[in-house]
């Protein structure tokens, strides 16, 4: 894969949050560089190659586009604005990831000069663009959440018939996704499935939900960000924003950490100083005479461990006989006993 070597490869994705504006995007670009993220990703739209005034709104946000066409036409940029988008990414060392939505946007992101491809949830059953990106030999990132195994299964079988080298992410179509749509099982299932790196796509606008993607094995997280989600968008409540995008950036990565360094419950020699003080020792919690026969209510537990027999061994020690007198609270050696 194109992929960084770190895991998960974080991908935060803009989309349309720049709502058609070249410095908002750019803005994104400088904010999500501070961030922790590897990665961020783009659509392409160009409207006449991808779309027509038929297509309707997913959701009718806009006050300010009679069609979705005219949306599509606001959203683009032309082809040397995205050689500056792309260039502004290199040197703010984030992965410039770009979906296309249209064969021309291929063609485009190639002489962009892209390392690998997002493929949306809407083009995984369009052969057409996966034929034309198949042949560019890039890698190839597959959204999976509008697609069924059987829909999936055929489209896998394309891109390995071309040797196009993929992962698949899991993802819901629903926007803000709530929990009870989250698909987490999904995860291991596309894994045992298909045997490729899976990741997860998030549209939740809550942090927990990639990482307990991350705790169930994913290697790419991708998920929407946007500046404040009361903003004009079609993607703002599905979004997370910048401060939370730095929560989640950490978080992550603490749990990917502690993934990679399994314990081993068998082995307590870094514990061996504070077993010393947390663990104890029998003593009597009464004055006692020398003869005077042990009973379960003679004893206490005190710490540190060492100053007198384990007190796991408690029940050797009832039944046994003094040898000397004690007073309450001393420490019971096995030299008191008989």
């Amino acid at each position: 894969m194109a992929l960084k070597n770190i895991s998960p490869y974080i991908i935060a994705e803009i989309g349309q949050a720049h709502d058609g504006s070249l410095g908002i995007l750019h803005s994104y670009i400088d904010v999500l560089a501070q961030t922790g993220v590897d990665a961020v990703k783009f659509q392409m739209h160009i409207a006449e190659a991808e779309s027509s005034e038929h297509e309707p709104f997913r959701v009718k946000f806009s006050l300010e586009d009679k069609t979705r066409f005219d949306y599509w036409k606001r959203m683009g940029f032309t082809l040397d604005q995205w050689k500056g988008i792309k260039k502004h990414c290199d040197e703010a060392g984030l992965d410039f990831i770009c979906s296309p939505f249209s064969n021309m946007a291929v063609d485009w992101l190639e002489e962009i000069g892209v390392k690998q491809y997002k493929i949306g949830s809407g083009e995984v059953n369009n052969f057409l663009i996966l034929e034309k990106i198949a042949q560019t030999g890039k890698p190839v990132i597959l959204s999976s959440g509008m697609s069924s195994y059987e829909e999936l299964d055929k489209t896998i079988d394309f891109l390995r018939k071309r040797n196009v080298d993929f992962s698949i992410l899991q993802c819901t179509t629903a926007y803000p996704t709530q929990p009870e749509q989250y698909g987490l099982n999904v995860i291991k299932e596309l894994k045992n499935r298909y045997n490729v790196p899976v990741g997860f796509s998030d549209h939740s606008a809550k942090i927990e939900t990639c990482i307990a993607a991350t705790a169930l094995g994913a290697s790419i997280l991708e998920f929407h960000v946007v500046f404040d989600r009361q903003i004009f968008g079609p993607d703002s409540k599905s979004s997370l924003t910048i401060s939370e995008s730095i929560d989640l950036v950490i978080s992550v990565r603490n749990i990917a950490a502690a993934l990679s360094n399994p314990i081993d419950k068998n082995n307590t020699d870094d514990f061996s100083p504070l077993k010393q003080i947390f663990e104890k020792s029998l003593a009597v919690n009464k004055d006692l005479p020398k003869n005077h026969v042990l009973t379960f209510d003679d004893l206490e537990s005190k710490k540190p461990k060492g100053f007198g027999i384990e007190a796991y061994r408690f029940q050797e020690i009832i039944g046994k006989t003094l040898n000397r007198d004690l007073k309450q609270w001393d420490f019971l050696n096995n030299t008191d006993l008989l």
